[in-house]
């Protein structure tokens, strides 16, 4: 016994910190096309393969390649190169807005746009996602009007939510868009009960859920996993691995133990990992997916393998805690150059269209700002009290009636 060696905690650490050089070398990126695409009919032990490896569709030359090359229309993959880019430019144009005093917060989405706005084209305009704040590329895609968001975000009289959710965490279900929550792991238990609810009734629609790798650690993902599983719920479940939790490595979640799709295999269910800047690659898995759950076979998990290029949020200072070069090592590149690249390897697009693009949805953003603006932006402005008491009850509790009573004196 005391010859025993003495134990040690080991604490992940990630490969690199501010004045180190950054490297990403320790990942194993599968060539494009490498990975086989199973029939959606296939039993869940015979896809095991899939969580440890990487689906990747456009390749160096930019080309499309491989068995999950959806093959997707021009005028569609034009349409999703134009979400992401409107969302950048949205982005771009918010975080200065934030800079200025005119709202309280805001999240970018840089490096991840690729992920709402595949998936929000690729599923049905009935099916429901349940969005964490990077997916606002899902909203563009399906043309969400630009000042609403602009009014949510300043919270001003025309705010679509009414003051009742802070900036960023829209709700729109008109375009399949769930409310966000900062509680990020419900989301994945909220899918897998409206999925549910949809099969008990008899419906066709699915729905599609985010959470951050992080979020993996917590009950919520596990207990949602375990009806999705056993219920057999028409979902499907994404974890967007951007490699940092706020200022916590993927590591901390258990990154370097196993990949993050690999945790369906416990459930019974299938996990694919998808290369998070490749819009084909994304859409074609998301495709996959939404048929297996519309067919009656379940939920599968997608591990969205990406990087988050910008901070957290306007609170966040990523310099601290990476390497300030990190973002532009990552192996996997920028979503939007690689589409832009296919699409001009293809002879449908050109550098003069996308710039005249970019410039056009400048000036669009740069609009629906100035309106909003005219309204009011943070403090300058707020929805009329009132709304604050509405929609609680369906009949006024006294109470309630009461307060709005001292309110307004």
């Amino acid at each position: 016994m005391k010859n025993r060696a003495k134990l040690s905690l080991y604490v992940p650490e990630p490969n690199a910190r501010p004045g180190e050089q950054p490297s990403f070398d320790h990942f194993e990126i599968p060539a494009a096309g490498a990975v086989r695409c199973p029939d959606i009919g296939a039993p869940e032990h015979e896809l095991r393969d899939l969580p440890y490896t990487l689906i990747r569709v456009l390749d160096e030359q930019d080309g499309a390649v491989g068995p999950w090359n959806p093959r997707l229309p021009t005028d569609t993959m034009i349409k999703g190169l134009r979400a992401m880019m409107l969302t950048r430019a949205f982005d771009d144009r918010l975080f200065r807005a934030h800079r200025q005093g005119k709202t309280s917060f805001y999240m970018k989405s840089t490096g991840e746009e690729a992920i709402g706005a595949a998936q929000s084209l690729a599923l049905d305009r009935g099916d429901m996602s349940f969005p964490t704040y990077r997916v606002l590329s899902w909203l563009m895609a399906r043309d969400y009007p630009l000042t609403d968001l602009v009014n949510q975000i300043f919270n001003n009289a025309q705010d679509p939510l009414q003051g009742r959710q802070l900036p960023i965490l829209y709700s729109a279900r008109d375009y399949g868009f769930y409310s966000l929550s900062g509680n990020v792991g419900s989301r994945f238990g909220h899918a897998v009960g409206w999925a549910m609810a949809s099969a008990y009734s008899e419906d066709d629609k699915i729905a599609l859920a985010y959470i951050g790798e992080g979020t993996t650690a917590e009950g919520d993902f596990h207990e949602a996993l375990t009806f999705a599983s056993v219920y057999h719920a028409p979902v499907v479940l994404c974890v967007t691995n951007n490699q940092w939790a706020i200022s916590s490595f993927a590591g901390i979640a258990g990154a370097e133990e196993t990949t993050f799709a690999a945790k369906a295999i416990g459930y019974g269910i299938p996990g694919l990992r998808v290369d998070g800047n490749d819009f084909l690659a994304v859409w074609a898995a998301t495709q996959w997916a939404a048929e297996r759950a519309r067919s009656n076979r379940g939920a599968t998990l997608i591990e969205l393998f990406t990087y988050r290029a910008e901070g957290h949020s306007t609170s966040d200072d990523p310099t601290k805690y990476r390497p300030a070069d990190e973002p532009s090592t990552w192996p996997l590149g920028d979503p939007v150059e690689r589409l832009k690249r296919h699409l001009i390897a293809i002879g449908a697009w050109d550098e003069e269209r996308h710039a005249s693009l970019a410039a056009e949805l400048d000036t669009a953003v740069r609009a629906a700002v100035k309106q909003a603006e005219k309204i009011g932006t943070l403090g300058k402005s707020k929805p009329p009290i009132e709304q604050m008491f509405e929609g609680v009850f369906e009949e006024p509790d006294w109470r309630l009636v009461e307060q709005l009573r001292e309110a307004k004196d």
